[in-house]
C-alpha cells in the first residue's frame, strides 16, 4: 500500500514550478497522452520480457538482506526469494545471475512470485550427473547430522555425507560441520533411488597424494621426523608426518610391556619418532618410539650378577612361571619349579598374579643374550637339607592331605616337605580299595616317618604305625576251629565280608556263606562263624558259617549211628542170652522127656 501525502498550505507555498515542464503540451493533452490506450499497453508490453508461469528463466541479483534476496528477470515487477534458498551460496552478490522458477506472475499482493530452490530441483539431477562424469568440484550446504555421516544440500538435492568421508583424519565432533558450505565431489549415485553420496575427503586426498610423493620420495630409514598423534587403536598409533601416515607399533613404543598405546601417548601429542622401514610402492611407514632411547639392558647395572636379590612387578603369568620386570624392558622368568620348594609342581597362578610386588634372587644372566632367571624359593633354605635332623625315622607329626592315587595318600608336612602314606600303611584291619574310602583332600592326618629319601625329596609315611600291630592279639583270640558271632558288611560272588569287632574282618567264601535253609548270607546280617585259617602275615582270616551246622549235622548223624550200634551190640546179647535159654529147656525137656518114656516103659 501506498500511503498519500497531504500537503498544508505553506508547504504548497514552497512548491517550485519545474522549469522543463511542458505546460503546453500538458494543457493541449499532447505527447504519448494523445495515443489510444490499447496502443499505449502494447508498448509498455513490448519493454518488459514474456514471462511464463512454470518457466525457468535467469535472473539478477538487486538486493540482498538478511530476509529476502530480490531478482530481476526483466518482468514489470521484481520477485523476492526467502534469503534460505541461498543459503548453500553464502558468497552470493548482488549482480549475480541465479536461475529462478517462475511460480505466479502476480501473487494476491501483485508480487511476482519466484523460487530458486525449484529451479535448482529442476536442473539438479542432471548438474549432479554431469558433476560425477567430469569429476567437478561442486560447493554445498551441510544441512544437518545423521546416522553416520552429514545430509548435504547440493543443487537442491539431498545428498549424504559419509562420516567417513569427511576428512583424511578421524572426525571427533561432527556437529562443527553443520551450517558450514563445503567443496564436494560427487562419489556415488544411485539412478533408481536417486540418492546421492558426495565427499569431501576425496578433494584432500588429491591435494595429499602429491605431497606423499614427495615426502615418500625423501624418507631415509633411521631418519628422525616429528608427527602428531591421529589415531590410537589397540595393535599401535598412527602418525601423520605431514601428510602421510606411519604407523608405531605397540612393540615399538617402549622398552617396557604395554597393554594399550594409550599408557604411552595421548591424541595430537606431538612426538620425535623413528623410521624403522618404508614400503614406497604401498605408502607404507613403520616407526618406532623407544628407538629413540638406550635399550634397558645396555643401562642394566654392572654390578648386578647371579645371586644378588632384586625387586619387581609381575607383568605377565603362564602355567609355567612368571615374567617379572625389575626394570621398564628388563624382565625375568621364575619357573614355576624356582617358586616353592614343594615337589610335585603346581601352576604358578598358585603362588602369584600380575601386578604383585615381589623379590627375587638372580638365578642365571646373559647379557648378550638379554636373558635372565629368578627363583622365589631360593629366598627360603632349603627345608631338605636338614631332614635328617628335622624328621628322622619314628617322627609322629600332623600332615594335610594334597593329593590321592590308587596306591597311596600324598600329604604336605610343611611347605616343602611332601610324603607318600601307602595305601597298605593306612590300617591294620580295614581293608582299604582306595584312599578315598580312608580320608579326604585337605583333611588332616596323624603319620609317622617310616624311612627318608633326601636325595629323590621322598619320605614314607605310615599311618597305621601309630598304633601296635592288633594282629598279635588276635592270634590267641581267633584261632583256626573257634567259634565267632559276626556281621556281614559286603558281599560279591567271591563271599563276604564280616566284621568281627571294631577293627577285625574276616572273609567267608561264598561257599561257606550258604546258610542251613540253603540261601547266601546278605550285607548285614548277623551269624555264626568258624575260623577255618588264620594268617598274622597276610592279615587274612578265613571265615566259614555253613560249616557250623554242617559238622552239627554229621555230629548228630555220627552220634545216631553209635546209638544204633549200641542198640545193635544189646540186641545180640540178648539173643544169645535166650539162644542159650532156649538151648537149656530143649536138653531138659529132652532128659524129662526121655525120662518120662523109660517110666511109661516099664509099666
Amino acid at each position: 500500500m501506498h500511503r498519500k501525502k497531504h500537503f498544508s498550505i505553506m508547504e504548497q507555498n514552497k512548491i517550485v514550478a519545474n522549469e522543463n515542464f511542458d505546460w503546453n503540451a500538458f494543457e493541449n493533452d499532447l505527447g504519448v497522452y494523445d495515443q489510444s490506450k490499447e496502443a499505449i499497453e502494447e508498448a509498455y508490453g513490448k519493454t518488459m520480457s514474456n514471462v511464463a508461469v512454470g518457466e525457468v528463466v535467469e535472473g539478477t541479483v538487486t538486493e540482498i538482506n538478511k530476509r529476502e534476496v530480490t531478482v530481476n528477470i526483466g518482468y514489470k515487477s521484481e520477485g523476492l526469494i526467502a534469503a534460505t534458498e541461498f543459503r548453500y551460496n553464502p558468497d552470493l552478490t548482488v549482480g549475480e545471475k541465479v536461475e529462478v522458477y517462475v511460480e505466479s506472475v502476480e501473487d494476491k499482493g501483485g508480487q511476482l512470485s519466484l523460487s530458486h530452490k525449484k529451479a535448482r530441483q529442476l536442473k539438479s539431477w542432471d548438474r549432479v550427473n554431469e558433476a560425477l562424469n567430469n569429476d567437478e568440484i561442486i560447493k554445498g550446504y551441510v544441512k544437518c547430522r545423521t546416522k553416520g555421516g552429514m545430509i548435504v544440500d547440493v543443487f537442491g538435492i539431498e545428498a549424504f555425507l559419509p562420516g567417513s568421508q569427511i576428512d583424511v583424519k578421524p572426525i571427533r565432533d561432527y556437529d562443527v560441520y553443520v551450517d558450514k558450505t563445503m567443496e564436494f565431489k560427487v562419489v556415488k549415485i544411485n539412478q533408481e533411488f536417486r540418492n546421492v553420496v558426495v565427499s569431501h575427503k576425496a578433494l584432500i586426498e588429491a591435494e595429499l597424494e602429491a605431497q606423499k610423493q614427495v615426502i615418500m620420495s625423501k624418507l631415509e630409514k633411521g631418519q628422525i621426523l616429528e608427527g602428531t598423534v591421529k589415531n590410537i587403536t589397540t595393535y599401535g598409533v598412527f602418525i601423520d608426518l605431514g601428510g602421510v601416515d606411519g604407523l608405531i607399533h605397540i612393540t615399538d613404543l617402549s622398552w617396557g610391556r604395554v597393554n594399550h598405546p594409550e599408557e604411552v601417548v595421548t591424541l595430537d601429542e606431538k612426538l620425535q619418532v623413528v623410521i624403522l622401514d618404508f614400503d614406497e610402492a604401498k605408502k607404507r611407514i613403520a616407526l618406532g618410539l623407544k628407538q629413540l632411547t638406550a635399550h634397558p639392558w645396555e643401562a642394566l647395572s654392572s654390578e648386578l650378577k647371579v645371586g644378588d636379590k632384586v625387586k619387581g612387578k609381575v607383568v605377565v603369568m603362564a602355567d609355567y612361571g612368571a615374567f617379572v620386570e625389575i626394570a621398564p624392558g628388563v624382565e625375568g622368568l621364575i619357573h614355576v619349579s624356582e617358586m616353592s620348594w614343594s615337589q610335585p609342581l603346581r601352576s604358578a597362578q598358585e603362588f602369584m598374579k600380575v601386578g604383585d610386588e615381589i623379590e627375587a634372587v638372580v638365578l642365571t644372566l646373559d647379557r648378550e643374550e638379554r636373558k635372565m632367571s629368578l627363583g622365589v624359593k631360593q629366598l627360603t633354605p632349603d627345608p631338605w637339607a636338614e631332614i635328617e635332623k628335622k624328621y628322622p625315622a619314628g617322627t609322629k607329626c600332623t600332615a594335610r592331605v594334597r593329593n590321592f592315587s590308587n596306591f597311596g595318600v600324598f600329604v604336605e608336612i610343611e611347605d616343602g616337605i611332601e610324603g607318600l602314606v601307602h595305601i597298605s600303611d593306612l590300617s591294620w584291619t580295614k581293608k582299604v580299595k582306595h584312599p578315598s574310602e580312608f580320608t579326604q583332600i585337605g583333611a588332616e592326618l596323624e603319620v609317622v616317618v617310616l624311612d627318608i629319601n633326601k636325595d629323590n625329596r621322598r619320605l614314607s609315611l605310615g599311618h597305621k604305625q601309630l598304633e601296635e600291630n592288633p594282629w598279635n592279639g588276635f592270634e590267641s583270640q581267633f584261632g583256626v576251629d573257634s567259634v565267632h558271632e559276626g556281621t556281614v558288611t559286603e558281599a560279591n560272588d567271591k563271599g563276604v565280608v564280616v566284621s568281627l569287632g571294631e577293627n577285625i574282618e574276616g572273609f567267608c567264601p561264598a561257599r561257606h556263606a550258604v546258610k542251613e535253609d540253603g540261601t547266601t548270607l546278605k550285607a548285614g546280617e548277623k551269624a555264626d562263624f568258624k575260623v577255618l585259617e588264620f594268617s598274622k602275615a597276610t592279615k587274612r582270616i578265613t571265615l566259614s558259617h555253613s560249616r557250623i551246622f554242617e559238622e552239627a549235622k554229621r555230629e548228630a548223624v555220627a552220634a545216631e549211628k553209635a546209638e544204633r550200634r549200641a542198640a545193635a551190640d544189646a540186641t545180640k546179647s540178648t539173643v544169645k542170652k535166650i539162644n542159650a535159654q532156649v538151648e537149656k529147656t530143649t536138653l531138659g525137656d529132652i532128659a524129662g522127656l526121655a525120662e518120662l518114656k523109660a517110666q511109661m516103659e516099664k509099666k
